[in-house]
C-alpha cells in the first residue's frame, strides 16, 4: 500500500508539473513564440494565458517595448554640395515577432543595423534635395516624416516598425564652420569700423560746433566786457574831471600821496632823485603840528 501511495504522489507531482508547462503567460511589453523541435508554430502577439504541448514545445520571448536607436553623427551632402554634421535618433519596436526572428535572429542589434543603413540612406536622399537653408529652417519636420514613412515602408517585413525619427543636432561641417565664422568675424569687424568711423566724424562735428560757439561765446563776452570797461572809464575819467575842476590843488595832492604810497610800499625800494623835485612837492611843504 505504501508503494502504491508513493507511486501515486510521484503521478501527481509529474501531472502538476506537465500541467503548469502547458500554459505560459505573455506579459504586455513582451511578445512571444512557440517553437516545436526548433520550428516555430505559433506567435502570440497580444499579452495574455497561452497553451503550449509540455515538453514538445518551448516559448522565446521578445521585448515589445519601445526602443532607441541613438546614431553617430554623420555626414550628409546638400543640394548647394556642402557637408552637414547631422546627429539623430530612432524609435522604434517589434511588430512581428515571427518574421523578427527569422529576418533578423530576433537579436535587437541586427534591428539596430539595417535601421541604421536605411536611416542613412533616407537622410542621404532627402538632405540631397534640399539646400542648407531649407533643411534648417524649413523643412526639417518634412524630411523627418518622410523618413519615418519610408523606413517603416521598408523595413516592414522584418518585424519592426519605426515610431519616429528625429534630429538632435545639425552642424556645418568644421572646416566650413570656421570659414563662415571668419567671414562673419570679418562682416562684424567691418560694421564696427564703420560705425567707428561714423561716430568720430560726429564726435569731431560735435566738438567743432562747441569750438565755434565757445570762440562766439567768448568773444561776445569780451566785447561786452570791453564795452563795459570803455564805459567804466568814460564814467571815472568824467567822475575825476569833475573832481579836478573842483578843487585841483587837492587833486594833485591826492594823487602825489598815491604816488607816495606805491613807491614806498617795501622797505627795499630805493629811489634816487634831487629833494627839491617836482615829486616831493607836497613834502616840502608838509609842516609839523607844533601844538603837540
Amino acid at each position: 500500500m505504501r508503494g502504491k501511495g508513493l507511486i501515486i504522489v510521484i503521478l501527481i507531482v509529474i501531472l502538476g508539473a506537465l500541467g503548469s508547462s502547458a500554459f505560459y503567460i505573455v506579459d504586455e511589453r513582451e511578445k512571444a513564440i512557440v517553437f516545436q523541435f526548433g520550428e516555430i508554430v505559433a506567435s502570440s502577439e497580444e499579452a495574455g494565458l497561452y497553451f503550449k504541448v509540455p515538453v514538445i514545445n518551448n516559448v522565446k520571448f521578445f521585448d515589445a517595448r519601445i526602443q532607441t536607436m541613438d546614431a553617430a553623427p554623420q555626414l550628409y551632402l546638400t543640394r548647394e554640395k556642402k557637408n552637414l554634421v547631422v546627429d539623430s535618433f530612432v524609435k522604434w519596436r517589434v511588430r512581428n515577432a515571427r518574421d523578427y526572428y527569422t529576418k533578423l535572429g530576433g537579436l535587437a542589434s541586427n534591428a539596430r543595423n539595417r535601421l541604421s543603413q536605411r536611416v542613412n540612406d533616407a537622410l542621404r536622399r532627402e538632405f540631397g534635395n534640399r539646400t542648407v537653408q531649407q533643411v534648417i529652417s524649413g523643412d526639417r519636420v518634412e524630411i523627418m516624416t518622410i523618413v519615418r514613412t519610408n523606413i517603416d515602408d521598408e523595413i516592414s517585413s522584418l518585424g519592426i516598425e519605426v515610431i519616429d525619427v528625429r534630429v538632435k543636432r545639425v552642424d556645418l561641417d568644421p572646416d566650413i564652420s570656421e570659414r563662415v565664422y571668419q567671414r562673419m568675424e570679418a562682416e562684424r569687424s567691418r560694421v564696427a569700423k564703420d560705425l567707428r568711423a561714423r561716430g568720430a566724424e560726429v564726435a569731431e562735428k560735435i566738438r567743432a560746433n562747441a569750438d565755434r560757439e565757445r570762440t562766439i561765446i567768448l568773444a561776445n563776452a569780451n566785447k561786452e566786457a570791453e564795452e563795459l570797461r570803455g564805459d567804466g572809464d568814460a564814467a571815472a575819467t568824467f567822475i575825476y574831471a569833475e573832481a579836478f575842476s573842483q578843487d585841483r590843488e587837492f587833486y594833485r595832492m591826492y594823487r602825489s600821496l598815491n604816488a607816495y604810497t606805491r613807491t614806498f610800499d617795501s622797505p627795499d625800494n630805493l629811489l634816487v632823485i634831487e629833494p627839491n623835485s617836482e615829486f616831493f612837492r607836497y613834502f616840502n611843504k608838509a609842516e609839523p603840528d607844533l601844538a603837540d
